[in-house]
C-alpha cells in the first residue's frame, strides 16, 4: 500500500481529528515528513515507520503549548450556594460583573429524581426537571448570596411549562438576554426539548419571555411505533432531530451565534461514545429570528456548550462525548473547527468566567469559573473550578526549560 488511508482509519479510531491528518500522503512524502521530524518524534529508522508515527507526522506540526491546560479539583463554594441536602443547583451560566458584584444564573429545584420508572407526569424523573432558573451575586466569586428566581417555569400549556433550566447569559448593548433549555407537558423519553429567551434592562430582572422559543428540534425524524423508547425509530433525522439545548450566544462577526447541542432520535453508542453534536443558529437581533446553520451539525463530539471569542473566532472546549472528547478546537469563522489542544478531567457543565481577558491567552477565560459536582445522584450543588496553562513536566525541585525551579504545589502528578 503506498498511502496511509488505513493509518486515517486508524486516526479515526483514537478519536484524533487534526486537520491535517484528512490528508493522504504517499509513503515517499511521510518518509521526506520523517527525515525533517526525525529528531522531533524520536524516530529510529525513517524507512520504518508505524501506524502511530505516521499519524503524528499528518499533524500540524505548528501546534505548540498554547492552548494546553490543566483543570484543578473543583473547590466548594461559601454562602448561599454551599451544598444544601435536598436541594439542585447545577448548570451555572457564564459569570458577568456587574455594579462590583458578580452575577450568576443556574438551574435549581427540590426533592429526588425518579427516573422515567414511575409517574413521569407528577414525580421528578431528572436533576433538570421540574425546575426554575434562579441566580446569585457575589463579590469575590466564593462567597454567594442567593437573590431569587430569575424565569420560571410557564402556565400550564406553555411551551416551558414542565422545566427551565441550562441557562446561559449574555449583556448586549445595555439589556442582558437569557437563554435556556426547556420541556413541555410530561416529561416522558421521546419529548422534544427546546430553547427559549428572556430579557431585561437589568440582570436583576425583570425578565420577558419570549412567547415562542428561539431554537426548536428538526422535524425529519421519525418514531417507530408507539412505545416511549427513543431507540426506536423509522428515520432518526437531522442531528437535533430529538432535543436542542446547552445554548449559548455569543455576539460575532456582527451578528449573533446561537451554539446549542444536538440529540438525535434514535441515538446510537459509537465508538467514541454517546452521538452527541453541536449545532449554531445565527440572527441579526439577539431575539432572533435565529436561523440554523447548513453547516450543522458544527461538531462530531462534546456534551455542553462552552464556547467564547478569542483571536477574531471562537474557541470551543469539546468534553464528555464522542471522538474528540477532552480537546479544545478554534474556529476563524465559528463554524469550521479545528483541534488545538488535547486535555483531560475539564470540569462538567462550565460557567465561564466572562469578564476574563479573553485575547491575553486562548484560554485564559479557562483561569477559573463555576462548575456543578454530584454530591449525590439526587442533588448537586455548584463549584468553582480553575486551570493554569501547561509548559512543562518537572518533578519537584527539578528547573524546568526556562531555568524556574518547580515547587511542591506545581508537581504534575
Amino acid at each position: 500500500m503506498n498511502t496511509i488511508e488505513k493509518s486515517i482509519v486508524g486516526l479515526f479510531s483514537m478519536g484524533i481529528m487534526l486537520t491535517a491528518s484528512a490528508q493522504t500522503k504517499t509513503d515517499k512524502e511521510l518518509r521526506s515528513l520523517a527525515v525533517k521530524y526525525k529528531d522531533k518524534y524520536g524516530i529510529m529508522d525513517v524507512d520504518h515507520l508505524s501506524t502511530a508515527t505516521k499519524r503524528a507526522l499528518l499533524w500540524d506540526q505548528k501546534l505548540g503549548n498554547e492552548w494546553f491546560i490543566e483543570f484543578s479539583e473543583p473547590q466548594s463554594l461559601k454562602g448561599d450556594l454551599a451544598y444544601e441536602e435536598g436541594v439542585v443547583r447545577r448548570d451555572p451560566s457564564g459569570i458577568i460583573k456587574e455594579n462590583d458584584k458578580y452575577y450568576v444564573w443556574y438551574t435549581k429545584s427540590t426533592g429526588p429524581t425518579q427516573g422515567f420508572g414511575g409517574d413521569m407526569e407528577n414525580e421528578k424523573v431528572f436533576p433538570w426537571d421540574r425546575c426554575d432558573i434562579w441566580y446569585a451575586t457575589s463579590k469575590d466569586g466564593w462567597t454567594w448570596k442567593e437573590e431569587g428566581i430569575a424565569v420560571a417555569r410557564g402556565k400550564k400549556g406553555s411551551y416551558d411549562d414542565r422545566s427551565v433550566f441550562t441557562v446561559e447569559i449574555m449583556k448586549w448593548d445595555g439589556k442582558y438576554y437569557l437563554c435556556y433549555q426547556t420541556v413541555e407537558g410530561v416529561y416522558n423519553v421521546r419529548v422534544k426539548e427546546k430553547v427559549g429567551m428572556a430579557w431585561s434592562t437589568s440582570p436583576d430582572g425583570p425578565w420577558t419571555k419570549l412567547d415562542a422559543p428561539v431554537i426548536a428540534p428538526a422535524e425529519n425524524g421519525v418514531w417507530k411505533g408507539k412505545e416511549d423508547n427513543r431507540f426506536l425509530v423509522e428515520k432518526k433525522g437531522d442531528f437535533d432531530s430529538h432535543k436542542t439545548h446547552d445554548p449559548c450566544i455569543i455576539p460575532f462577526k456582527g451578528k449573533f451565534y446561537l451554539y446549542y447541542k444536538g440529540e438525535q432520535m434514535g441515538e446510537e453508542m459509537t465508538f467514541g461514545g454517546r452521538q452527541i453534536r453541536h449545532g449554531v443558529a445565527i440572527a441579526d437581533n439577539p431575539l432572533g429570528p435565529y436561523k440554523k446553520s447548513p453547516y450543522n451539525p458544527i461538531s462530531n463530539s462534546g456534551h455542553e456548550i462552552c464556547v467564547w471569542p478569542y483571536n477574531g473566532g471562537i474557541a470551543s472546549l469539546i468534553t464528555t462525548d464522542g471522538p474528540e472528547k477532552n480537546t479544545i478546537q478554534w474556529s476563524p469563522d465559528g463554524i469550521n473547527f479545528e483541534i488545538k489542544s488535547f486535555i483531560k478531567d475539564a470540569p462538567h457543565a462550565i460557567g465561564l468566567n466572562r469578564t476574563a481577558e479573553n485575547e491575553k491567552e486562548p484560554t485564559e477565560t479557562l483561569r477559573w469559573g463555576l462548575t456543578h459536582k454530584y454530591n449525590n445522584r439526587n442533588y448537586q450543588s455548584i463549584m468553582r473550578f480553575s486551570s493554569e496553562r501547561k509548559t512543562t513536566h518537572v518533578a519537584v525541585g527539578e528547573k524546568s526549560v526556562n531555568g524556574k525551579t518547580e515547587k511542591a504545589e506545581s508537581i504534575n502528578k
